[in-house]
């Protein structure tokens, strides 16, 4: 797998999270979060996407690792200028963690490559100032 900059292999990744408070249990260090991904191929071929890598640390820095096919079960193909969207969440034993990752994907043309997944925050509203 080749990790460089090509214009041919280009997915840009954007994310929203949101805290789930009735599925959550303070009490119990049981907190859910929401996300949503938008995957877009800003690159000149179609890209499958064939599988994730997760990095998830809580604030105890506890780190979770999550690896497998496609994404809610999944393997989309992504066309140039077309966009992916999916909704997922995650459990963490604190207020506040944060996930980082990749998805490896395969180009049209067969070449697999990763797209980064820069970290974001997992915070319930106002634990963080």
């Amino acid at each position: 797998m080749t990790d460089f900059k090509d214009d041919r292999y280009q997915i840009l990744v954007d994310v929203a999270t949101s805290f789930i408070d009735e599925q959550s249990d303070p009490q119990e260090n049981q907190f859910v979060f929401s996300y949503t991904i938008t995957i877009t191929n800003i690159g000149e071929l179609p890209a499958q996407l064939l599988s994730r890598h997760w990095i998830i640390t809580d604030a105890n820095n506890e780190v979770q690792e999550v690896q497998g096919e496609g994404v809610v079960g999944e393997q989309p193909i992504i066309e140039p200028g077309a966009r992916y969207t999916y909704n997922s969440g995650v459990v963490l034993k604190t207020k506040v963690g944060h996930m980082q990752g990749s998805y490896q994907m395969l180009s049209e043309d067969g070449h697999l490559f990763s797209a980064p997944i820069d970290a974001f925050t997992l915070a319930l509203p106002h634990a963080l100032h």
